[in-house]
């Protein structure tokens, strides 16, 4: 499925300039030296997959393969393959290593994701990866553990065949290297209390506004699932695709509708 010296293409939602791009970079020196990134300017976070389409695209070329997009991860992507990567298309697409979960839920609002669905959808084998973290101000991010094993993923990952239609999302677990139990595949879970919450506050003139931030509240997830497989301190491996039916509710309507 991946060819052996890949050009592979790194994105990300954080910035070209955060932490877990440049660790993504080094992972990915060990399967090519045919590395293109092409990543947002500034921070995108909970971006999604929104797209620039009433504003121009400006890009800041800081050497000949790495430049930075003033646009959403999804822009990156899109311009990468499009018109920024010279020569032949991207073979693979990683996206990460984000700083944070990209776990149930809230895999619909991530930016790292979008950018892995955008590569697949342009028909190229996307990857998506995160480093979870407790969102404290305090807590250490093991960035040691997403650069230690995701290699070993990675190789593996490409070893295998998954569907055209589909992407990988990995989240390397909240724990030093020598504490990662094991690599488990799961199917993506949903949170049973609120992770995001709203802090109201007022600016010195007197006028509230308010602040969005995560709680990191932990929920009660069924084994199988991303969440359980974190909470486990494992690696979880969540194939995922852009079908959002409900089938059991279409049979349903259409019953009603026939």
């Amino acid at each position: 499925m991946i060819p052996k010296n890949p050009r592979i293409l790194l994105s990300n939602d954080d910035g070209i300039d955060a932490p877990g791009l440049a660790l993504l970079e080094r992972v990915a020196r060990k399967f090519s030296d045919d590395i293109w990134v092409v990543a947002p300017a500034t921070e995108q976070s909970a971006a999604s997959r929104a797209l620039s389409i009433r504003d121009p695209l400006r890009v800041d070329r800081q050497d000949e393969r790495h430049i930075a997009v003033f646009g959403t991860p999804t822009d990156s992507v899109m311009m990468g393959v499009l018109e920024l990567v010279e020569g032949k298309r991207p073979d693979l697409v990683l996206s990460g290593v984000n700083k944070g979960q990209n776990l149930a839920e809230h895999i619909t609002l991530s930016g790292t994701i979008a950018a892995a669905i955008q590569g697949m959808e342009m028909g190229i084998p996307s990857v998506a990866l995160s480093q979870t973290y407790p969102f404290t101000v305090d807590d250490v991010i093991h960035w040691e553990t997403a650069e230690h094993h995701a290699g070993l993923v990675l190789e593996k990952l490409f070893a295998a065949k998954w569907p055209d239609d589909v992407l990988i999302n990995i989240n390397f677990p909240d724990c030093p290297v020598d504490e990662v139990e094991r690599v488990e595949v799961t199917r993506m879970g949903q949170r049973d209390a609120d992770l995001i919450e709203i802090h109201s506050r007022k600016d010195p003139g007197g006028r509230e506004y308010h602040w969005l931030g995560f709680n990191g509240r932990l929920s009660t997830p069924p084994e199988g699932t991303d969440l359980h497989s974190i909470y486990a301190k494992r690696i979880s491996i969540t194939p995922l695709h852009m079908d959002l039916t409900h089938y059991k509710t279409l049979a349903a309507l259409n019953s009603v509708f026939t």
